[in-house]
């Protein structure tokens, strides 16, 4: 990023290319490694211990949700280079890059990190990342939408760095591995259990508020409507997904399933993503404009994941990941492809005066055809394959 910032907007747009493809190869051969030797690792940067160093942990969930983050970043830059070219200001070019950049590392240090604090100011790089991706675009409407967004985001950061003072405070911890450990221990003698459960209620409510979940998801019509197509992809596709994956991996592996489920956050998430399944599905049907109705879909696919969550099994957790890999794969896909219906129906967006569009731009009409039947759940689709997998789950 610092680089990309030095440099003009052809060298910025080049090497960001550049490092997307270099990750995807990175991540790729980390995934193998550890799926061939079937092990994982950690690694303690600076030789210090927490709380004044760091570490990172490197398994098959951490590197291959970092190549579906990589992965789906490069295809929603390639695919709406275009619309970036014609959206973007030229003298904010070079910067947009750069946020691309920060967004990206952002992405990669919430997958890896092991150490709760250091995920803490990663989310916030995000957040400036993806606001900065919004209001790159001229215009108010979208400048307005990124501040809508802000507001939500920082609410959410702002619950989080609550929640993980007071862990802090109680446990005295960091680290994933002894956060779990005290943790148990707390709970398990009957000792701060009121708090410990605030302190997790802070943290899951921060994550669940910057990735979209009900009722805090009326921010995503005007932040994925009003952003170019390979921003919006980006936004919806994989930034939410980075705040989900990190809940998860707080769950598991900071406070750990059993205390989860006793504290009662767990049957939260559970009756908010059915209400978020039925809200995102209710808005989009009854959205006019093509991308609030692709947007509000996001809100209920988010809901089916959360949904998941609360249901709290490993059944549940497989399909839980499922989705977030076909939505993460899907939604830019929709958006992109909606970006060329609405340019074929002479930049109209009322799904009345789009008739015909998928005649007109016929690999925009596939596509968006192909990312719909993903979506609803259609066999053969991937969306399909969660939707199976969480109707099959006794509880």
């Amino acid at each position: 990023a610092v680089i990309s910032f030095a440099a003009n907007d052809r060298w910025a747009r080049g090497l960001t290319l550049f490092l997307l493809s270099a990750s995807i190869c990175m991540q790729a051969a980390l995934l193998v490694f550890c799926a061939v030797n079937g092990t994982s690792y950690s690694y303690m940067m600076g030789h210090y211990p927490a709380p004044w160093g760091n570490e990172i942990t490197v398994g098959v969930l951490e590197s291959f949700m970092a190549l579906l983050f990589a992965a789906v970043m490069l295809m929603s830059v390639l695919g709406g280079m275009p619309r970036i070219r014609r959206d973007i200001p030229e003298h904010r070019m070079r910067l947009y890059w750069v946020m691309i950049d920060l967004a990206h590392v952002a992405l990669l240090a919430l997958c890896y990190t092991n150490d709760i604090f250091t995920a803490y100011v990663f989310i916030e790089v995000l957040t400036i990342a993806s606001c900065c991706l919004l209001a790159a675009r001229d215009g108010g409407r979208p400048l307005l939408a990124a501040v809508r967004y802000m507001i939500f985001s920082l609410v959410g950061s702002g619950l989080f760095l609550i929640g993980v003072i007071f862990t802090y405070s109680i446990t005295g911890q960091l680290l994933f591995p002894q956060l779990k450990e005290s943790i148990a221990l707390l709970w398990a003698g009957g000792t701060y259990r009121f708090s410990m459960t605030v302190a997790i209620g802070l943290m899951v409510g921060g994550l669940a508020i910057k990735s979209g979940l009900f009722p805090f998801h009326f921010w995503m019509p005007d932040t994925y409507g009003r952003a170019t197509p390979a921003s919006a992809g980006i936004l919806s596709g994989v930034v939410s997904k980075g705040y989900i994956f990190l809940l998860i991996k707080i769950i598991y592996q900071a406070v750990g399933i059993e205390v989860f489920a006793a504290s009662g956050i767990q049957n939260i998430l559970l009756i908010l993503g059915v209400c978020g399944m039925v809200a995102g599905s209710v808005s989009a049907i009854a959205a006019r404009r093509l991308t609030t109705m692709v947007a509000f879909s996001s809100a209920a696919q988010i809901g089916y994941i959360y949904m998941g969550l609360g249901l709290g099994t490993q059944a549940a957790l497989l399909a839980v990941f499922f989705q977030i890999f076909a939505h993460a794969l899907t939604k830019p896909m929709l958006f992109l492809s909606s970006a060329g219906l609405i340019a074929a129906s002479g930049g109209r967006q009322d799904i009345r005066d789009m008739r015909g569009a998928g005649h007109r731009d016929e690999v925009s009409g596939v596509l968006f055809t192909i990312g719909a039947l993903s979506m609803v759940g259609i066999p053969i689709f991937a969306g399909f394959v969660p939707k199976l997998y969480l109707s099959l789950i006794h509880i």
